[in-house]
């Protein structure tokens, strides 16, 4: 008798525990969407990328050299990749660093390519560059693909003059000695070079600086970077925090007058740990989790800071760019120190996704971001291989997700967000062009389970829908040179609209983009 008492009290205990979160994850997700208000736009830089001097992104990946008689190219770049890019209407790329902006000068960049001295890239892998890619190639690039140059300015071993030089090369459509040298060099009319960057990651590669004494250095250089009222239209971007360094942003929102500065930078890699990054592809179940926890720790990061932000700046004047993001493991064990390439799989899809549907929940203040990077470096778009390229699963999610480029924000709140052990399982995001098309990006990172979602659309007016999906079989899964079209988007159709409530069976681990109208 004793016994079954108490057998029966614990059972009660547990169900009284476990019942709840049961039924909890049985119920469906429900989200609010609501119409724009027109005043948030998502810009489209959001949707940038970052090519740094590191491993083969730029080397043997973006750029093949002009004498290059086997892979078709433009200025030495690869036409299969400038083809790729296009696809993805990137609006902007960031050069030539990273932290080898602070120990690149650009005038080592320019000129006859038998006159250019060497550079030992010293940060990654002690490796001898030639300088044949350039200032030219760069912004030839960025003019072919429309779009919108990055540059990081040496602040770390440079100075002010070869900074402002730089600026006159670039910008200037009159007479003066550094726009006579770019016509010398081929080049007769200014690229005009909106986004700079002053100095990268100045509190460690590019300085070891604190935040107050980059402050100071900030303001001297920005002070001559343009004239009194800023006539250029220069975007003046400050070497910004590392994930949670608070105080940073706070010495620079405090410290520097804001007409000095149009934006500061903010950087943070799903990485959990640094000693130990775990691989790319052989990763479990465990790691997966560790790099989705970090992967999410996004929404925090941004959220505080522009809380900061909002506190120096109500009328906000000065931008926030995210730009550095993105996984970062391993490299590949094949490959040399320095080098980190590593390969991108459907947990690579679920960062991507999460990531930017934070950023555009965040579109108020969030007006430019920086995927890290481009080509065979980090969660890159594209590998190659020799004459070979293929698009990675990020790629799909950056062609699904530029439909949310200088669209209105729509929006969104989750209600009873279901739980993938701690964390939310459900991320969306939502958006309405200018055509009056509706975009809703929703992305589940549960390893395992499907969940079903209803949203509410009733303020929207939808009547069509069409959706896409991105996932795979295995959270492991990815496109290889073998096998280049393993994971690529889909028709999805696991929805239905009735009464303005929409109801989706979003499978484990996978990405959706739905439209309507």
């Amino acid at each position: 008798m004793r016994i079954s008492t108490y057998v029966l009290k614990y059972a009660k205990v547990v169900l009284a525990i476990v019942l709840p979160s049961v039924l909890l994850a049985q119920q469906p997700v429900t989200i609010q969407i609501g119409k724009s208000t027109d005043s948030v736009q998502i810009s489209k830089h959001i949707y940038g990328h970052f090519a740094e001097h590191l491993g083969r992104c730029i080397y043997d990946g973006l750029y093949v050299g002009e004498d290059n008689k086997t892979i078709p190219n433009t200025e030495g770049v690869r036409n299969d990749i400038i083809a790729a890019l296009k696809e993805l209407n990137i609006p902007n790329l960031r050069w030539p660093g990273g932290c080898f902006a602070d120990t690149y000068h650009w005038k080592d960049g320019v000129g006859p390519q038998e006159d250019r001295p060497t550079i030992v890239n010293r940060w990654w892998g002690g490796t001898t560059e030639d300088n044949s890619f350039g200032t030219h190639n760069f912004l030839n690039l960025c003019e072919e693909l429309g779009a919108e140059p990055y540059l990081s300015a040496n602040v770390g071993s440079g100075t002010v003059q070869e900074l402002i030089d730089w600026m006159q090369y670039t910008n200037h459509d009159g007479v003066s000695p550094m726009a006579d040298w770019r016509r010398e060099n081929g080049r007769e009319e200014p690229w005009d070079v909106k986004y700079w960057g002053v100095g990268n990651e100045t509190w460690g590669c590019g300085g070891n600086m604190t935040a107050e004494y980059y402050v100071d250095i900030y303001r001297k250089y920005a002070t001559f970077m343009s004239d009194w009222n800023n006539t250029g239209g220069v975007y003046r971007i400050a070497s910004g925090a590392s994930e949670d360094d608070y105080h940073w942003t706070e010495t620079l929102m405090k410290n520097v007058p804001h007409s000095l500065m149009d934006a500061v930078a903010l950087h943070d890699y799903a990485v959990f740990d640094w000693n130990a990054k775990g691989p790319s592809v052989n990763f479990d179940e465990e790691i997966y989790f560790k790099s989705m926890e970090q992967a999410l720790r996004m929404e925090e990061y941004v959220t505080k800071h522009v809380a900061i932000m909002d506190k120096y700046d109500p009328e906000g004047r000065v931008d926030l760019f995210v730009d550095e993001w993105g996984g970062w493991y391993d490299a590949e064990p094949e490959v040399q120190n320095g080098v980190l390439y590593q390969q991108n799989t459907i947990r690579d899809v679920m960062i991507a996704g999460t990531v930017l549907n934070t950023f555009n929940n965040h579109a108020k203040r969030v007006k430019m971001a920086n995927l890290a990077q481009m080509v065979n470096v980090l969660q890159a778009v594209i590998l190659t291989d020799e004459e070979k390229m293929i698009k990675t699963p990020t790629y799909h999610v950056m062609n699904m997700y530029k439909v949310h480029q200088d669209a209105m924000l729509l929006p969104s709140k989750i209600e009873n967000n279901s739980q993938f052990r701690g964390l939310p399982a459900i991320s969306v995001s939502a958006s309405k062009g200018v055509d009056d098309t509706v975009h809703i990006s929703l992305v589940n990172i549960d390893s395992k389970e499907q969940r079903t979602v209803e949203v509410n659309v009733a303020d929207l007016d939808i009547k069509n829908l069409t959706a896409q999906i991105l996932t795979s079989e295995k959270l492991q899964d990815h496109n290889s040179f073998n096998d280049p079209e393993k994971v690529v988007p889909g028709e999805f159709k696991d929805f239905k609209l009735r009464k303005g409530v929409l109801s989706i069976d979003i499978p484990a681990h996978s990405l959706i983009v739905l439209e309507g109208k």
